[in-house]
């Protein structure tokens, strides 16, 4: 219950839309290289909220000036394993 709870306190899209917060979660979670994480939440994303590749590839771009190029190319390389699909 608790994590309900604090799962829906933090998507709450009351000074930023649901969505909005989405691609900023995919570029923390892409910034800390965290594969797994970055392919959950590109996924999710796509399928909720019909987030196309390149909005997904314009968050990365900030990435890549943030965190670097290894970051980059890696959340590169799920983002387009998942838009195959």
């Amino acid at each position: 219950q608790a994590i309900v709870a604090l799962n829906d306190a933090v998507w709450n899209g009351k000074a930023l839309d649901y969505k909005t917060q989405k691609l900023i979660a995919i570029g923390i979670a892409a910034s800390n290289a965290d594969s797994r994480a970055t392919e959950k939440q590109i996924m999710s994303a796509k399928k909720e909220l019909g987030v196309t590749r390149d909005e997904v590839v314009d968050v990365l771009k900030v990435v890549l000036l943030t965190s670097g190029m290894q970051p980059f190319n890696k959340a590169l390389q799920i983002a387009n394993k998942v838009f195959e699909d």
